[in-house]
C-alpha cells in the first residue's frame, strides 16, 4: 500500500511544472501553453521564491530564467540539482556558449534562448520528462506476446526473436509501454521521432507497415498491432 501511495504522489508531481521568470508576461505565456497540455503550473518571479516553492511542491520540471533578481538562475539551478530530482530547462537572453556550458554543468537538462517559440518549449519539456520516465522504466517489458528488453535493445514475439531497426524498436517499445492504449500518429511522432521532426506524419504508417511484416503472421490481418481507424495504433494484449 505504501508503495502504491508513493507512486500516486509521484504521478501527481510529474504533472507539476514551476515557471520562474521576473517578467510576468513570459510566465503567463509559458504557463498558458503548458496548461493546455495538462500540466499543473506553479509560478515564481525570483530565485528565492522559486527555491521555496520547489522545496514545498517538488515539481517534475522547472522552467528557469537565467537573469533573476536576488539569487540568479545559475545559483537556483545549482541548489535544485543538489536538493531535488527536478529537471531544469533554462531560459536566457544570452546565447554565449560559455553560459550554456556553465548552465548545463550546474545541472540544467536543456537550454532555450529568448526569444523562443512556445511550441518548441512545450516540445522540449515533454522530451525532458519523457527521458526521465524512460530512465525510471523497467528494463524488460512484457505486453501480451511481446517481450522487450530495453537494455539489450531486443524484442521477441511469441518467443521468437525479431530483428528490428532502431526506429521499429522504438515504435514497438512505445506501444508496449501502454498496452491497449491507442497512440495517434502525432503522439508516435513525438515519442519516437522527437520534437525536432516536422515531416509528413504518414512516415508513421510506412514504418508501421514494415514493423508488422516482421512481427505478424499475416500483416493484412494483424494480431498484435491493431489499427484504430481515424485515430491511430495500439498493441493488443
Amino acid at each position: 500500500m505504501a508503495g502504491k501511495y508513493r507512486d500516486l504522489i509521484r504521478m501527481a508531481n510529474d504533472k507539476k511544472i514551476l515557471v520562474v521568470d521576473d517578467e510576468a508576461s513570459v510566465r503567463r505565456l509559458v504557463a498558458s501553453y503548458l496548461a493546455r497540455e495538462g500540466y499543473q503550473i506553479l509560478e515564481a518571479s525570483n530565485g528565492d521564491e522559486a527555491i521555496k516553492i520547489a522545496r514545498r511542491e517538488k515539481p517534475a520540471l522547472v522552467v528557469l530564467d537565467l537573469m533573476l533578481p536576488g539569487i540568479d538562475g545559475l545559483d537556483v539551478c545549482r541548489i535544485l540539482s543538489q536538493e531535488s530530482d527536478s529537471f531544469v530547462l533554462m531560459l536566457t537572453a544570452r546565447s554565449e556558449e560559455t553560459d550554456k556550458l556553465v548552465g548545463l554543468g550546474l545541472g540544467a537538462d536543456d537550454y532555450l534562448t529568448k526569444p523562443f517559440s512556445p511550441r518548441e518549449l512545450v516540445a522540449r519539456v515533454k522530451a525532458i520528462l519523457r527521458r526521465g520516465r524512460a530512465a525510471r522504466a523497467p528494463s524488460k517489458v512484457t505486453a501480451g506476446a511481446v517481450v522487450i528488453d530495453r537494455n539489450r535493445h531486443t524484442a521477441a514475439v511469441d518467443g521468437r526473436n525479431i530483428d528490428l531497426t532502431a526506429r521499429e524498436f522504438e515504435i514497438l517499445n512505445t506501444l508496449a509501454s501502454r498496452p491497449g492504449m491507442v497512440f495517434t500518429r502525432e503522439q508516435l511522432l513525438e515519442q519516437v521521432w522527437g520534437y525536432s521532426y516536422f515531416g509528413d506524419p504518414r512516415v508513421v504508417d510506412v514504418h508501421m507497415a514494415k514493423l508488422r511484416k516482421k512481427i505478424e503472421d499475416d500483416s493484412a490481418n494483424p494480431r498484435h498491432i491493431k489499427t484504430i481507424r481515424g485515430v491511430g495504433y495500439k498493441l493488443e494484449t
